[in-house]
Formats: structure tokens, sequence, C-alpha cells
């Protein structure tokens, strides 16, 4: 088998465009039936669930958590919300697997915890790619994606989509079953 790789030469929103072009291309060579889009304030998540509403694509738009900024609060505005529910897509949020209570004890005590070496090791492949494999347990643990199938998943550095990984779906409990299958984008720096 044969794919290519796109390298972008910066990070960020402005790759979200091809990014989505390379997911649809993705999604009709690999036979994925699934796929997982990171999306903080709603425009890559609702990119992505208009341009794929009239297919039979599980689209799946994942959020950061209420009170990721500020407390009681999410950065997903309403009228993105609308948009990405009419085109079809579901719209998860819930804990981000590695800022959970690991993260408000390092920030207490300080000290090393496992899961911040997971997000630390996995961002050695890139923020996007960190994210991808993050948001694929997230939607496994709420049954929202299958496990042990091969999803789709498109995530950022910051905003926006340089990102796009197939990775084999694992719940939470079962990280050591999740596998990266293919990057086909991401940032080179």
């Amino acid at each position: 088998m044969q794919r290519t790789v796109t390298y972008f030469e910066k990070p960020g929103p402005g790759n979200s465009a091809e990014c989505l072009d390379i997911a649809k291309k993705a999604i009709s060579e690999s036979g994925c039936r699934h796929i997982v889009i990171a999306t903080t304030c709603g425009d890559t998540g609702q990119l992505f669930a208009e341009a794929l509403k009239d297919t039979d694509i599980n689209v799946v738009a994942v959020t950061h958590s209420f009170g990721f900024k500020e407390k009681n609060t999410i950065e997903l505005r309403p009228e993105a919300r609308t948009r990405i529910e009419a085109a079809g897509a579901i719209i998860y949020t819930g804990t981000m697997i590695t800022h959970s209570l690991e993260t408000a004890l390092a920030a207490k005590f300080s000290g090393v915890y496992p899961t911040l070496l997971v997000a630390q090791s996995l961002r050695r492949f890139g923020e996007g790619l960190k994210v991808c494999c993050e948001m694929i347990m997230m939607a496994a643990d709420a049954g929202i994606i299958p496990e042990d199938e091969e999803v789709l998943t498109v995530a950022g550095t910051g905003r926006g989509a340089d990102t796009v990984a197939i990775i084999k779906s694992a719940a939470s409990k079962r990280f050591l079953d999740l596998k990266v299958l293919e990057i086909l984008a991401k940032p080179r720096g």
C-alpha cells in the first residue's frame, strides 16, 4: 500500500481546507466509516460536518471541556453548534483524557504524573496527533464510535486543522490497544 503524506510548512488553521481534501480522499481510499474532528470554537467542526453531511460517514466533533479556559464556559459558539448538528454530526464534550485530575495535582503539588507523560510523549509527533489520540479515546469512552475500528481523525495546533491520521480506536482504559496506523498530514515544525 502506498499513501501520500502531506507535511505543512506551518501549523494552524491555514491548512484546514487542505486537511478536508486529504480526509475526503482517505475516506474513499480507506473505507473508514467514522471521522472524529477536534473543534474549539466550532469552525473546523462546521467545515467538516457540512462537507460530509450527504455521506454515510459518522461525523463526530469533539470540543474542549467546559471550564477549559474559564469556569462554567465553553468555547464552542452556539451558532457553530447549531450548524454542526444541522449537518448531522454529533458533538461530544467531555473530560479530556490528558487534562484531568492529574493536571490539577501537577499544578498544585508539582511532579510528574503518568497522564502528563503520555501527553508530552505524544506531542513529540505534534500537538495535532496528541489530540487525535485523545479524541478517539474520548469518543470511544462515550460510545459514539466503536472500538477496534480504523477511524479517521483530524486535529490541529491551536485552532484549525493541520493533522490527519487513521487510528485503530480504543477506549481510554485500553489505551495500549490504540494504534496510530497512518499519519496522512501534519506540520513539520
